[in-house]
């Protein structure tokens, strides 16, 4: 009997989790990957992500929030990609090290592609952490005008209430990349003056469940084009997978 290849998510409070059905239905749905399983580690504080390394038959690992930044001081080495943009979503278990990379930088640029969502004047980023530094860096890379707007106070960062009509003016693509309004708290959404909001503005929702989120209902009622965060998660799934099959051979 083959033995099992483990593979999971690290984060905390996932039960709702995509990537536990989506690699378990990928798994069941071939003889090949039938002795593959993936499980949740849900982990109140990133110091037990030790615990998880212990792991027996590990091959690969996703990484979600809150854990994309801190988990890099627990990683033997880290992408060079992963390490500019400055935070990780995926690991590796190679030649006993374990190696940091990101996947979601794939994920929201496909997501773009295929949407044909190239046509906005700037971008406004919600939330400073590990998701929000992938957008970050396809600004930067991409030359594109970009403001990050947070909770928390800091050098650059803009808070919610200094948003203003100058700011929204022109052609925006709004990003949430807070888990606010993620199941169960559906009726939050981020505190955005939508009423200065026109309707030329893209919104992006990273957040997946519920499917339509408050923060993309607003959008829409305002006339706004609207886009969740399933077909990035998809496409970052996939790109882990392939990733992972090198430490799997």
């Amino acid at each position: 009997m083959k033995e099992i290849k483990r593979f999971g998510l690290i984060g905390r409070n996932i039960d709702y989790s995509f990537s536990r059905s989506y690699f378990t239905h990928k798994f069941n749905s071939s003889k090949k990957l039938s002795y593959y399983e993936y499980i949740n580690f849900d982990i109140q504080s990133i110091n037990k992500v030790k615990v998880v390394f212990n792991e027996k038959n590990l091959f690969g690992l996703n990484v979600t929030i809150p854990y994309k930044q801190d988990i890099i001081n627990y990683l033997d080495e880290v992408d060079n990609l992963a390490n500019e943009i400055g935070a990780v979503n995926t690991i590796c278990f190679e030649n006993q090290k374990k190696i940091g990379y990101n996947t979601d930088i794939v994920g929201f640029k496909k997501t773009l592609e295929l949407n044909s969502l190239d046509n906005f004047d700037s971008v406004i980023i919600l939330g400073s952490g590990g998701a929000s530094k992938t957008v970050e860096y396809f600004c930067k890379k991409n030359n594109v005008s970009y403001k990050i707007v947070s909770r928390d106070k800091k050098k650059n960062y803009l808070s919610y209430d200094e948003i203003n009509k100058d700011i929204l003016s022109n052609t925006v693509l709004i990003v949430n990349c807070t888990p606010v309004g993620t199941y169960p708290n559906i009726d939050s959404s981020p505190n955005l003056p939508y009423n200065l909001i026109n309707d030329k503005s893209i919104f992006f929702d990273l957040v997946y469940n519920p499917e339509e989120t408050l923060f993309i209902k607003k959008g829409k009622k305002i006339g706004c084009r609207t886009i969740n965060g399933y077909q990035m998660l998809k496409l970052q799934a996939d790109e882990s997978w392939n990733l992972w099959q090198k430490s799997i051979k």
